[in-house]
C-alpha cells in the first residue's frame, strides 16, 4: 500500500466505514480492529502490517459491495 494509497483510504473511505461498523455494533472484533486503525492512521508514521492492510482490503472490498448502488435498466 503506498502512501498515497493509505492517505486516501484514512481521509475518505475509512471514516465511513467506522461509522458503519459502530452503527452496526454486532462484532466487538471488527470494531475494535476498525477503532485500532482510525487511531493508529493519525499517527504520522504509520504504516499498516501485511496483515492489518489485508483485512482492511478485505473490509473496504465488502463496504464497496455492500453499498453498491442498484442500477435500474429502463427498457424502451
Amino acid at each position: 500500500m503506498t502512501e498515497e494509497e493509505l492517505d486516501l483510504i484514512m481521509t475518505f473511505r475509512w471514516p465511513r466505514v467506522v461509522r458503519q461498523v459502530m452503527g452496526l455494533a454486532n462484532d466487538e472484533r471488527l470494531m475494535g480492529f476498525v477503532c485500532s486503525i482510525a487511531r493508529s492512521g493519525k499517527c504520522r508514521n504509520w504504516h499498516p502490517s501485511k496483515k492489518q492492510e489485508a483485512w482492511m482490503r478485505n473490509i473496504l472490498a465488502d463496504f464497496d459491495a455492500a453499498h453498491e448502488p442498484e442500477i435500474q435498466l429502463i427498457e424502451r
